[in-house]
């Protein structure tokens, strides 16, 4: 399997940095072939611009969506979002690793995303029409293929409970793991969050270091979450909205998911802290 890990961590020594290569070592050691794109060190150019086009804008002001299109589709493009482009074909599985900074991912990866998600590339693909609104949502350029975060935060698991003062954890990756994955055709499995980094010593290393590597193993047969799919019947065509004999009178990221709920998409963490 070809495996791509997107990272994102300014310091190599880091938690971040040793969970990285350990999942590299972990996966080349299970016959997989990994590639990273480490961002920090690539020195990625977070800032989506005209420039991201070599023919600049093509009228008199910049429209991300219509210019990364032309540059898409007449290999305009620059160079690095290109290679990173041809990475995401290559992927039979796609890992995203970074710390939760200010309830999201840091502002490089989120750079890495709009500038890499060209207009036809991840979005704006497929038939538009009263029955059919595009190929998103589980459908797309990237169908067919996996993805995983692997998320650090400092707060306690208590703290992103489903009571808890930060707000659910899923609710807070649904953006990404829905919006960013789910939307261009990954399968999106469940993600592997570790908690209270603060407070870390070798047995507790370990410990973590066991559970990723567990996870790691079965990427290949993990059930993914099990987000509704687009253009399946479950939503009304083109209001895009769930259909009112589907989860009635409720609201929320949960009804997006087919079993009515965003509960047990974490799996299973021993409680580390």
């Amino acid at each position: 399997m070809n495996v791509l890990l997107v990272y994102a961590h300014p310091e190599p020594k880091s938690l971040n940095g040793a969970l990285k290569d350990f999942a590299v070592k972990r996966l080349e050691a299970a016959g997989h072939t990994v590639q990273v794109s480490d961002l920090y060190a690539m020195q990625w150019k977070a800032v989506l611009a005209e420039d991201d086009s070599l023919d600049g804008k093509l009228g008199d002001r910049f429209e991300p969506s219509r210019d990364s299109r032309h540059a898409y589709q007449n290999g305009r493009q620059r160079e690095d979002i290109a290679h990173e482009q041809e990475k995401l074909r290559w992927a039979d599985t796609v890992i995203l690793q970074f710390p939760l900074w200010w309830f999201s991912m840091p502002a490089i990866m989120k750079g890495w995303i709009e500038r890499v998600y060209a207009y036809g590339f991840a979005y704006g693909v497929g038939e538009h029409s009263d029955t059919h609104w595009g190929d998103r949502y589980g459908e797309g350029t990237l169908a067919g293929k996996r993805a995983m975060l692997i998320v650090t935060t400092g707060g306690w698991d208590s703290h992103y409970s489903p009571r808890g003062i930060n707000g659910p954890i899923n609710d807070i990756l649904f953006p990404i793991q829905h919006g960013v994955l789910y939307y261009p055709g990954f399968d999106v499995l469940p993600p592997y969050v570790i908690y209270r980094t603060g407070r870390m010593d070798d047995v507790r290393l370990a410990k973590i270091c066991q559970e990723l590597g567990e996870r790691l193993d079965s990427l290949e047969k993990t059930a993914p979450i099990p987000f509704r799919r687009q253009n399946a019947g479950d939503y009304e065509i083109p209001s895009l909205t769930l259909r009112d004999d589907i989860a009635p009178e409720q609201s929320g990221f949960g009804i997006h998911v087919e079993d009515g709920s965003q509960q047990g998409i974490l799996t299973k963490q021993r409680r580390l802290g």
